[in-house]
């Protein structure tokens, strides 16, 4: 069976539907957060998944070598970056096939705060996208995509929750059509 482990930083909403998928194709080995305070965490160990913190050091390269070899011990067939506030080192992306999920139609509105930029550029819609994680931020070639309007009225908050709607069942769709076609990296 493939494995896959789940990287989050926060309340886990999109963890929670991968892991409530009965048909992902492949076991949730592990959650690994950088935040010990991170909901995702208690929802990984209510469905029996194992949990990994590895919080961010002064020495940036320290972290990136912690969570590759934490990573690298569950040996996944593949990472699923799922609200991980995170970049990866080129190390890491290079030795895991790494999909993430972006709150915007990328190329448009690329990183942290993409809900808010497109909203503040006047976009009439916005969206969600599932794509590799290569070493740019949010440059990796595009899996998935799906649209949300812009609403008048719409705040950050509104719009963000809208997108995540979307984005749960994309995830989810990219993961059952990602992880059969890739090779299993275990014994």
């Amino acid at each position: 069976m493939k494995r896959a482990v789940i990287l989050a930083s926060g309340n886990g909403s999109l963890a929670q539907a991968i892991i409530d998928e009965p048909q992902l194709g492949g076991q949730i080995v592990a959650v690994v957060s950088d935040r010990a305070d991170a909901r995702v965490l208690e929802r990984a160990r209510t469905s029996a998944i194992p949990t990994h913190v590895i919080e961010m050091k002064s020495d940036r390269k320290v972290w990136d070598k912690e969570i590759l070899d934490c990573v690298n011990n569950l040996k996944p067939d593949l990472v699923i970056s799922a609200g991980f506030m995170r970049i990866l080192s080129p190390d890491f992306v290079q030795t895991f096939p790494t999909i993430n999920s972006h709150p915007a139609l990328l190329p448009l509105f690329p990183g942290a705060h993409a809900v808010r930029d497109a909203l503040a550029a006047g976009a009439s819609e916005t969206g969600t996208t599932i794509h590799w994680v290569d070493q740019g931020i949010d440059t990796g070639k595009i899996i998935m995509q799906a649209r949300v309007s812009i609403l008048p009225g719409d705040n950050e908050a509104s719009l963000h929750e809208r997108i995540k709607e979307v984005e749960r069942g994309l995830i989810v769709a990219a993961i059952k059509e990602v992880l059969p076609t890739l090779e299993s990296r275990h014994g």
